[in-house]
């Protein structure tokens, strides 16, 4: 029944991802629709992420207090409303309002839902949330294509079509919530062991982790929210074929989450952490300069190896702080949503002043921050 629960929240983690990748796919869109410049591109972006950041640390220390799982639903509810609105949404205020219900939706799915991907993990945790997090990359990577396919050709209107994916994650996130209220009736609740540290290599594990985080998130958040702008001008791409080439990215990013899971039980997290972080950036450094073919391939390479940290800094933060995985979760997921609402808003300004390439040569340095790992604590390796 576990393994059977785990496949419940990656599948809602897949839809809600999914919903929540359409944003930054339909941007083009609602650019020209709605007369935006790169800075406003930047501020729906920002807002999304943000809502999500603040509300998901808040979110999970309250379900380390008193687990909530039938929030999911509701949040997905929450979710599903902001698609209605951000359809028929004609001023950028109206736009922001309804991805800022989005981005409550998430706020109150992660932490939840990777505290049941936890209890349902059989103790291997890298494997766990690497499932878990597939589900979000693989939906996320499926947000390039709805757009091209459905929103692109049909317009801004075409969004509130993706309701019923919301309604559809709800449900299934029904039965996953019925089965960890039973399973927290039935067993009696007791602190995992974690990691043996004390509270300065804590604190100092932590802060590493979060620079890992600065890395990775800002990286991947300029490619995923400016890379169709980037192959438009200089490729002269159309927006619905530079919509593959963001799926491509999308897409070598999920698999690299699934791989991230067994090579962290296999090979220790800070292996993984060095080589996915630093390992990207020879390829994150070509990208600016490549011809299309070239840069699709050092795309979906970048993608696929930086991908894979997420798992090893997660199982890291939680087994650096057991007990609290809803708010080690809502801390991360809401780190990785934050820095990149924070980094799409800074890449839309530089783009307005300096040009996309700009934002692209700035960013292709960010994964030499991965050499932080390094300096990890024996214990936490």
């Amino acid at each position: 029944m576990a393994g059977s629960v785990l496949l419940l929240v990656s599948a809602s983690h897949f839809l809600n991802d999914m919903l929540q990748s359409i944003i930054p796919a339909a941007l083009p869109l609602l650019k020209e629709e709605n007369n935006l410049t790169f800075a406003e591109v930047g501020l729906i972006t920002l807002v999304i992420q943000l809502t999500a950041s603040l509300l998901q640390p808040v979110i999970g220390f309250s379900t380390d207090r008193r687990p909530m799982p039938m929030a999911l639903p509701f949040g997905m509810m929450l979710s599903l409303i902001g698609l209605l609105f951000l359809a028929y949404s004609g001023t950028l205020s109206l736009i922001l309002f309804s991805v800022a219900l989005i981005g409550c939706g998430s706020a109150v799915f992660h932490p939840e839902s990777s505290r049941i991907a936890q209890e349902a993990s059989g103790g291997r945790r890298g494997l766990a949330q690497a499932i878990f997090q597939v589900g979000g990359n693989g939906g996320a990577a499926l947000g390039p294509i709805a757009a091209a396919l459905i929103i692109i050709p049909y317009g801004q209107e075409s969004i509130g079509w993706f309701a019923p994916a919301a309604a559809l994650a709800a449900i299934l996130l029904i039965r996953a919530a019925r089965w960890s209220k039973r399973k927290a009736e039935t067993k009696k609740r007791t602190v995992p062991t974690g990691l043996s540290l004390t509270d300065r290599e804590k604190a100092f594990v932590f802060f590493i982790l979060f620079v890992l985080m600065f890395s990775k998130q800002v990286y991947i958040s300029s490619l995923s929210n400016f890379l169709t702008f980037f192959v438009m001008e200089k490729f002269s791409l159309d927006a619905a074929s530079a919509q593959y080439v963001l799926f491509a990215f999308l897409a070598a990013g999920a698999a690299g989450t699934l791989l991230g899971g067994p090579i962290t039980d296999r090979f220790g997290r800070r292996s993984v952490m060095l080589f996915s972080i630093v390992g990207t950036a020879p390829f994150a450094l070509l990208i600016p300069y490549a011809s299309l073919p070239l840069l699709i391939l050092l795309v979906i390479l970048a993608a696929l190896i930086i991908s894979s940290a997420f798992s090893a800094i997660l199982v890291c933060a939680l087994e650096a702080a057991p007990g609290r995985t809803g708010v080690v979760s809502g801390v991360f997921f809401g780190l990785s949503f934050g820095l990149g609402g924070i980094a799409a808003a800074f890449f839309g300004w530089l783009a307005d002043i300096a040009g996309i390439k700009e934002v692209f040569t700035l960013a292709s340095y960010l994964p030499l921050l991965g050499l932080t790992a390094l300096f990890l604590p024996k214990k936490a390796q």
